[in-house]
């Protein structure tokens, strides 16, 4: 049984959340302000986060930047406030995805099933995968843990399924449409400047110089290709 975290202060949503996803088969556990959802986050074992942006203690931004830092799980964000889905569709945060209120139960609970099977496809092949390693930069599927001339970087969810694809075909040009199809899904919320926000994330993470990358390369007017 799939295990759900939902990290939200008002009662009567949180409630009518679990009620749904505990009809459609997963164990649901709440907290009702961020201090609590990031405890439990870290303490406990879960398989996806939904978790509110408007929280008592701790906001929400900053409990996806912690719970990144830590963990490797599916974040969906929710927010009632227009000018968080700028922020959010960048996904810089971390994010996986978002859904804005006010929305179905129904729709939460197909965005959650749609993260969950596309994540278990991600790490349930690992047995088919290979470790990269190249020009000082290990890549392991297994562990889905990166070192960098032996020191390990810690990458989100997205960041590293980015960069294991591209490296795993070594010198192939993708554009940002196949990439964005590709890692988040052609129903995933957001736009092309993701791909362009998650390049850049992982650049800083494992180029010397995030400036005149050497692993992963921009191919102008195409796309991105990872260099052999």
């Amino acid at each position: 049984m799939k295990s759900i975290l939902i990290i939200e202060d008002d009662v009567t949503i949180s409630e009518l959340q679990r009620d749904y996803l505990e009809i459609s088969g997963f164990k649901v556990d709440i907290a009702a302000d961020g201090e609590q959802g990031l405890q439990l986050c870290l303490n406990g074992s879960f398989d996806l986060i939904i978790l509110d942006l408007m929280l008592p203690k701790m906001n929400g931004f900053d409990v996806c930047k912690r719970i990144r830092e830590k963990r490797d799980v599916p974040i969906l964000m929710v927010t009632s406030r227009r000018e968080d889905i700028d922020v959010i569709r960048g996904l810089g945060i971390g994010a996986d995805d978002y859904i804005t209120k006010p929305f179905k139960p129904a729709e939460l609970v197909a965005r959650v099933k749609a993260h969950l099977a596309r994540y278990d496809r991600l790490i349930g092949t690992k047995e088919t995968k290979n470790d990269i390693h190249i020009r000082g930069l290990y890549i392991d599927p297994d562990t889905r843990s990166v070192l960098v001339n032996e020191m390990e970087t810690v990458l989100t969810t997205k960041e590293f399924d980015l960069l294991y694809f591209l490296a795993s075909y070594p010198n192939r040009v993708f554009t940002k449409e196949h990439l964005f199809e590709r890692i988040w899904g052609v129903d995933a919320m957001g736009d092309l400047q993701t791909v362009t926000v998650h390049i850049r994330k992982i650049r800083e993470k494992i180029e010397a110089d995030s400036g005149n990358p050497t692993y992963v390369e921009t191919v102008w007017g195409t796309g991105y290709r990872f260099k052999g």
